[in-house]
């Protein structure tokens, strides 16, 4: 079985409160990774028909603030399906209520996966891809996907070791003083 992009996208708006803000008077970034987990698990679940849970979050990146009064709206969509799990992306915009101006705040994508009702991870549904969107983020999303494979894979390498890697630290600001036993 295979299902549109556009048959699970999701939608939410929120006012920011003074309750939601930090020290600083921002909306926290908590809060927002919040709401961002609930409507990746609505868009995720919406695509495969059961639970699902997050599995990883890649890449949360916070481009400008969230000012206490602003509309928040985030939206959601399968950007990539595997066997059991889904790549949601996810785009995060404020408003200011009374002038209309909207800012981009925050772009991620939640690694999700279909849980059946003992537990374990269930086949989802296929993706069609009917835009050049749909399909530039597909492959971008196989990019990511294979980029963290790589670097798995290279830190659990047995040649990763303090001593074949120690001379790539001398262009930071670290002053190493190791014992020397």
């Amino acid at each position: 079985m295979f299902k549109t992009i556009d048959s699970s996208k999701i939608s939410i708006s929120q006012l920011m409160l003074p309750s939601h803000s930090n020290f600083s008077g921002k909306i926290h970034g908590g809060y927002i990774l919040n709401l961002m987990d609930q409507i990746a698990f609505a868009c995720a679940s919406k695509h495969s028909g059961m639970y699902c849970v997050t599995a990883s979050v890649d890449t949360v990146d916070f481009i400008n603030p969230i000012e206490v009064g602003e509309l928040v709206t985030m939206k959601a969509s399968v950007n990539y399906v595997g066997k059991t799990s889904m790549v949601i992306g996810i785009r995060v915009e404020s408003e200011h209520i009374q002038t209309g101006t909207k800012k981009h705040c925050n772009s991620s994508y939640f690694t999700m996966v279909a849980k059946n009702e003992l537990g374990k991870p269930s086949e989802i549904p296929g993706l069609i891809l009917n835009d050049k969107t749909e399909v530039m983020r597909f492959l971008k999303a196989i990019k990511r996907i294979n980029t963290k494979k790589s670097r798995i894979d290279e830190f659990n390498h047995i040649n990763f070791t303090l001593e074949n890697y120690l001379d790539e630290l001398r262009n930071y600001r670290v002053k190493i003083e190791l014992p020397d036993n």
